[in-house]
C-alpha cells in the first residue's frame, strides 16, 4: 500500500491562465507517466488524480488548471504550505522501445504536462509536438525545447505554429522516417487519431489515459476504461498503455 506524504510547497506559479505550478519536497523515486493523488484541503472529500510533471531526488512537479471546486481549492495553496499526496501511483511510460531513432512526445492541451519529465528520460533525440486551441494557451514550449532536439506547435486556430491538429503535424514527421514510438497524453479524440495513425504505420505507440478517480488505488473502480473488449482501472492497470490495448469508441 502506498503512503501518504506531507510535502512541504517550495515554489507555485501561474503558467498561463487558470494553469497552475507547483513543486514540493517529496521523498519517493517517480517515473514518467506515474501520478499522485492530492488532497485538496477542507471541504473537498476526494483527492484529485494529477500527473507528475517533472521530478528530482528529493522533489517533485506536477501542474494542474482550476477546472472546479477541488482544484480551485488546490490552487489557493502557497509556498512553505504543506500538501497532503498519496504517490507515487500507477504504471509509468516503457521507453525501452525508443531504439535508435526519433522517438516521438505527442501533446493537447494539459495532456502535455507528464510529456515533460518523459521526454527527459528518451534523451536528446526526442522530439515533441505540442497541441492547444491558440497562442495565448501555449505554456512550456521553452521547456521542451530544452530537452527535445525539435518542438512542433500546433493550434487550432492557426495563431501560432501549424495551424490544426498535432495529427497533422504526425502525419508529415512521420513521412520524414526515423521515428521509433509514440508517447501521447491528451482528449480521448486525439489519442484515439495517433493510435490508428501509429498501427497504420506498424509504430510502437502508448498511451497515458486521462480518466477521472475515486480512491487512486484500484479500489472503486470510477476509472475504467476499456481494454480488448474487456474493462480496466486506469489507476492500477495504467495510465500508460500499449496503443493496441486501448479500445476507443467509435
Amino acid at each position: 500500500m502506498k503512503k501518504t506524504h506531507m510535502c512541504k510547497l517550495i515554489s507555485k506559479k501561474t503558467l498561463a491562465g487558470d494553469v497552475i505550478d507547483m513543486k514540493v519536497q517529496f521523498p519517493e523515486e517517480s517515473k514518467p507517466g506515474q501520478f499522485i493523488h492530492v488532497s485538496c484541503g477542507d471541504g473537498v472529500l476526494l483527492r484529485r488524480p494529477i500527473s507528475i510533471c517533472d521530478a528530482g531526488a528529493d522533489w517533485l512537479r506536477f501542474t494542474f488548471a482550476v477546472r472546479g471546486k477541488g482544484t480551485k481549492k488546490l490552487a489557493q495553496y502557497n509556498t512553505g504550505d504543506f500538501l497532503n499526496i498519496l504517490g507515487p501511483l500507477g504504471n509509468g511510460f516503457s521507453i525501452d522501445k525508443k531504439g535508435d531513432k526519433t522517438p516521438l512526445v505527442i501533446g493537447g492541451g494539459i495532456g502535455i504536462f507528464p510529456l515533460l519529465y518523459l521526454s527527459k528520460s528518451l534523451g536528446a533525440k526526442t522530439e515533441a509536438i505540442l497541441g492547444f486551441r491558440t497562442k495565448d494557451l501555449v505554456i512550456m514550449e521553452d521547456e521542451f525545447k530544452g530537452t527535445c532536439a525539435r518542438v512542433h506547435i500546433a493550434t487550432d486556430d492557426g495563431s501560432y505554429g501549424h495551424k490544426g491538429f498535432v495529427t497533422d503535424v504526425l502525419k508529415e514527421r512521420l513521412a520524414k522516417g526515423d521515428i521509433s514510438s509514440i508517447y501521447a497524453c491528451g482528449p480521448s479524440s486525439m489519442m484515439a487519431a495517433v493510435k490508428k495513425i501509429a498501427e497504420d504505420e506498424n509504430i510502437y505507440c502508448q498511451l497515458s489515459l486521462e480518466e477521472r478517480m475515486g480512491c487512486g488505488i484500484g479500489i472503486c473502480a470510477v476509472c475504467v476504461c476499456k481494454s480488448k473488449g474487456e474493462y480496466v482501472k486506469v489507476c492500477q492497470n495504467g495510465p500508460t498503455f500499449d496503443s493496441k490495448e486501448v479500445d476507443f469508441d467509435d
